[in-house]
């Protein structure tokens, strides 16, 4: 058994009772509402993956709304969106994030000298998504949109810690083993080859910083799931570009104690692969490019560490000889579970990262700024009604792709309105399917 404890609170996977939990958290779920937070763009609905987390979601008696923030490129594609999520009984609120009625309200706010349009992407997504998510419920779980192995044990392991008000958690992040399954072989290329190597060169070179122990102590840094109280997600800068995961446990340690933070055992996980890439604006270089300025910027933030050049070069070195050090570890564990393991891929992809770390820090040294959007509490005080904005709009957008309004903008006065004809398909967007038992969590 692993009972492994770090500076944050590990919760292990030791046969836990999992319809027991779900009955609890649903208990809890009352008092203090949850909700499941999406960002997807509209391709994600062509594929398996999505289907099958809409079908478990509908079985989270614990979940109180979901929260899809979609990229769609035309009104069709939208109004597809829609339909595909009618099915879940929950409250459901599908956001056309570039959609015109929210660019108006983003423009609006611009206007105002705060501009959010400047930012694309997930990092967007995920702080427009929480607007609305945060009007609802007291805690919200936010995970990708391709998670092939998902079931609704998911969002109930990273809730559950939070609602428990005994733990005092606000902050869960997901943590588990990539492996697929034809072949059998070890992912999650970013977080072996790079971030863990990374981390240790940096501790070799700084010092053992609380910083870079903190980052250590999560087992897998880059998960896309996790979980946090809404008092948290209003007070926290979201990355806007590919840093976003180690961007956000950045925030989540400046802004609550080591111990209000958890990770949670996942298990097996599954989802859809990057490329390398063939240059450090593609791919996963892109991706370890904006991780590596993350973290060096965290470190001049926090720990008051100046870089250089000379830093650099130190670096590139050590990062090579810790991150073929792995791979032989990396094949003794894989060869011992019968795993498929390609070494000499393996040491490709080393050098290729390696060669980024140079190119990244002499980017980072020219402009050490990142691309952050400021948190929701900053544009609460510019726009304070901006959540009840993204939450009307978007319930006109759902309304008018179900055919319901040929005049949406007119045809509603006000939220308080729309929300006491939640018992109406007009406001209750997405069906009343009721849900009287759950079949057993898997």
């Amino acid at each position: 058994m692993d009972y492994k404890q770090d500076l944050i609170t590990t919760i292990h996977d030791l046969g836990c009772d999992l319809p027991g939990l779900d009955d609890r958290l649903t208990e809890l779920s009352q008092a203090l509402p949850t909700a499941v937070l999406i960002p997807s763009l509209y391709e994600e609905l062509e594929r398996p993956a999505l289907t099958q987390i809409r079908d478990h979601l509908a079985h989270c008696r614990f979940v109180n709304t979901v929260v899809i923030s979609l990229y769609a490129n035309t009104p069709e594609q939208y109004q597809k969106a829609v339909e595909f999520f009618r099915p879940l009984p929950q409250p459901t609120y599908v956001m056309w994030e570039n959609g015109p009625r929210i660019i108006n309200i983003l423009t609006k706010l611009q206007s105002r000298g705060l501009d959010l349009l400047g930012h694309r992407g997930k990092g967007r997504a995920v702080w427009l998504g929480i607007g609305i998510a945060s009007l609802q419920a007291a805690a919200i779980a936010l995970h990708d949109a391709d998670i092939v192995t998902y079931d609704r044990s998911y969002p109930l392991k990273l809730l559950y810690p939070l609602l428990e008000q005994e733990f005092g958690i606000a902050f869960s992040k997901a943590y588990y083993t990539r492996l697929s399954t034809n072949p059998r072989r070890m992912h999650g290329r970013v977080t072996r080859l790079f971030v863990i190597p990374l981390i240790r060169s940096l501790a070799q070179i700084f010092g053992e910083l609380d910083y870079l122990r903190y980052l250590e102590a999560y087992r897998y840094p880059l998960s896309g799931e996790f979980a946090l109280t809404s008092d948290l997600a209003l007070n926290t800068r979201i990355p806007a570009n590919w840093g976003l995961e180690v961007g956000l446990l950045a925030e989540v340690y400046r802004n609550i104690a080591r111990k209000r933070i958890a990770q949670v055992d996942l298990g097996i996980f599954e989802h859809k692969h990057q490329a390398i890439g063939q240059s450090s604006d593609e791919g996963l270089q892109k991706m370890c490019r904006d991780i590596f300025q993350s973290i060096l910027r965290t470190l001049m933030e926090t720990e008051q560490v100046m870089i250089t050049r000379d830093h650099m070069r130190a670096l590139r070195v050590k990062f090579r000889r810790e991150a073929q050090n792995l791979t032989r570890q990396y094949f003794v564990d894989a060869r011992f579970n019968g795993l498929d393991y390609d070494r000499h891929q393996e040491e490709v992809t080393i050098e290729k990262f390696e060669e980024l770390i140079m190119q990244a820090g002499e980017q980072y040294l020219e402009d050490p700024s990142g691309a952050e959007i400021p948190d929701w509490t900053r544009a609460l005080a510019v726009m304070p009604t901006l959540r009840e904005e993204l939450q009307e709009a978007t319930m006109t957008d759902m309304a008018e792709a179900q055919g319901i309004l040929s005049q949406p903008l007119q045809a509603f006065s006000s939220i308080p309105t729309l929300l006491e004809n939640r018992s109406q398909r007009l406001v209750q967007p997405i069906s009343e399917v009721s849900t009287t038992a759950t079949p057993g969590l898997h």
